[in-house]
């Protein structure tokens, strides 16, 4: 679906040294919610630092450790950057709405973010 009410999550994984690696997810938006209320939401879901785990919500990992082996630097946390609407195709590999993915997030919060063993990333 393409639509001006899509909406483009963008985050960054960065490391201890401050390296980054940005990624984002572009989610259909049918129940037309302001960016406002989707930044606010998320924002609540998040650990303070906006911190959360992709994996537990099904969006892409950006890890450097992927290019580079595993350091000191290196940590499990992708950081929220920001929500923007967008025309761009869907690319959401579930396919969810963003209300869904905020549900998701919000889900992940009850449960505690929680990366997987570092032995699940070779």
């Amino acid at each position: 679906m393409k639509s001006a009410n899509n909406v483009k999550l963008t985050y960054l994984y960065r490391d201890a040294s401050n390296y980054k690696a940005w990624g984002e997810v572009i989610f259909d938006n049918p129940e037309c919610l302001s960016l406002e209320e989707i930044e606010k939401s998320l924002v609540t879901c998040f650990l303070d630092e906006m911190s959360f785990v992709a994996s537990q919500v099904d969006i892409p990992e950006i890890f450097l450790f992927h290019k580079y082996p595993f350091s000191a630097d290196d940590h499990f946390f992708h950081e929220f950057f920001s929500v923007e609407y967008s025309n761009g195709q869907v690319t959401d590999s579930k396919d969810r709405s963003i209300k869904k993915f905020i549900g998701q997030c919000k889900l992940a919060r009850r449960k505690g973010w929680l990366p997987r063993p570092l032995s699940q990333y070779s």
